[in-house]
């Protein structure tokens, strides 16, 4: 089979359940946005607190995809097994550092200045995800140990399947109905809670039953921690997460310093930010299939064979993303007013739709790099870069610009800046980035040292 197909195949079924979990955001933006323009308020500052916290946790487990992957392209499948016990380990310090921040949020609350309105609804909509947590951390396991074997569809269907499960829910539990009061944005964290859990406990029970999964023995019994290993797992992992945290918090802490301008820009930069999330659903798809087979390929020992790879994912990124970009230029008016009957939220939010399709393609370049360099151990320079850039230029940038003026210019009070600004950054992200890869993937033509550890 070519690498075009493998790699169309993975990305495209990895898509279709990214979609899935992506559609359980949009989802609830609709319901809420229909339900009040109070409730999408107090969700927009809510979700972006949460994907703050989240993505950057999250990330630690996702960095483990190239490790595992380059162990099987080595035949390395008893140590897989290991390694994947052990990053249970990992995984119980993440949701414990997790969970505290979602459940103590006043502080960074009270700093972004968040409407008193907006406060209560968003404390409790924190407080009950932070009990979905553990679960929905774990199921990233399963899923990132699945698309390291290139076998995601196991994963895309219990996606999907949830995704039939969070809708329902989320409409009963928002709007209230059978002896339910309404619940507002909350209603959102509870369902988000119930298909969590069912979606972590049908992952053990595939692991249990499949048997794709047994040349890797991993119902060994528990080892003690393998510091070495685990170091080795936050070497990796910590950076990149980092750097997805930084990446993401430079784009959802602008719904934060948005909720100032109140009800209608922060409800707007919702509806900007869900398109510009969903969109970054593809990317996202094609670095996870694109580092998968990169690392697979180094592990093999073939290190010609996985710079065809990456050259392979960079055209098909760039050319996917200016055919999303140049859709919703087009249809900006009425992606807006799929979230929204408000004419007042429409208006701004088909306006920053503007500036979400430019975002876009210098993100799904930038995105497909950071996991492409992390198969060559690369993490600190993306994050320095996102740091500099993304918080400074991006988000400071954006800050000043609304907020204070710059050379003489007054100050704009309108989220387009945030969204402007960030642009900016991230094209000059993507550029760096690639110049980055291109290097490493020529000095993997020179030397190839071994990463993983014996079987």
């Amino acid at each position: 089979m070519s690498e075009l197909k493998v790699i169309a195949q993975h990305a495209g079924t990895v898509l279709v359940g990214q979609l899935a979990v992506m559609a359980f955001g949009v989802a609830d933006t609709v319901i809420t946005g229909h339900y009040s323009d109070a409730a999408l308020a107090s969700l927009s500052v809510g979700s972006a607190f949460y994907i703050s916290v989240y993505v950057g946790l999250i990330g630690i487990v996702q960095a483990l995809l190239p490790i595992w992957a380059e162990m099987l392209g080595a035949r390395k499948h008893k140590a897989i097994g290991r390694s994947l016990r052990q990053s249970l380990y990992l995984c119980a310090l993440i949701t414990a550092v997790g969970m505290t921040a979602l459940l103590f949020p006043g502080q960074l609350l009270r700093w972004a200045q968040v409407p008193d309105l907006m406060l209560g609804e968003v404390r409790q909509y924190l407080a009950v995800l932070a009990f979905a947590f553990a679960p929905s951390l774990l199921f990233r396991v399963y899923s990132s140990f699945n698309q390291a074997l290139g076998k995601p569809l196991l994963v895309t269907w219990l996606q999907v399947g949830a995704l039939a499960v969070k809708i329902p829910l989320s409409i009963w539990f928002v709007a209230g109905g059978a002896g339910l009061e309404p619940m507002g944005a909350v209603g959102c964290a509870w369902a988000t809670l119930v298909v969590n859990y069912l979606l972590c406990g049908l992952a053990l029970v595939m692991l249990r039953t499949q048997r794709l999964y047994k040349p890797f023995r991993l119902w060994q019994q528990l080892e003690r921690p393998d510091w070495p290993q685990i170091g080795h797992f936050a070497r990796l992992g910590i950076p990149g997460g980092l750097a997805y945290m930084v990446e993401v918090t430079s784009f959802t802490l602008m719904a934060l310093f948005i909720a100032r301008l109140g009800t209608a820009a922060s409800a707007s930069h919702q509806i900007a930010a869900s398109v510009a999330a969903v969109l970054y659903m593809m990317p996202l798809s094609m670095a996870i299939a694109c580092s998968a087979r990169v690392a697979f390929w180094l592990g093999a020992g073939r290190p010609e064979q996985a710079k065809r790879v990456v050259l392979l994912g960079i055209k098909l990124t760039a050319l996917i993303s200016l055919a999303l970009s140049a859709i919703v230029l087009i249809a900006s008016q009425q992606l807006a007013s799929f979230y929204s009957a408000n004419p007042e939220i429409v208006a701004i939010g088909s306006s920053l739709l503007v500036w979400v399709a430019f975002y876009h393609v210098a993100d799904a370049s930038q995105a497909l790099s950071a996991f492409l360099l992390r198969c060559y151990r690369i993490t600190i320079t993306p994050l320095a870069l996102y740091g500099v850039l993304l918080w400074g230029l991006g988000l400071y940038g954006g800050y000043t610009v609304t907020y204070g003026g710059v050379a003489g210019h007054a100050a704009t009070h309108s989220a387009s800046s945030f969204w402007a600004a960030s642009t900016f950054a991230i094209a000059l992200v993507a550029v760096c980035l690639l110049l980055v890869l291109w290097r490493a993937v020529h000095n993997s033509q020179v030397t190839r040292a071994p990463h993983t550890a014996s079987d």
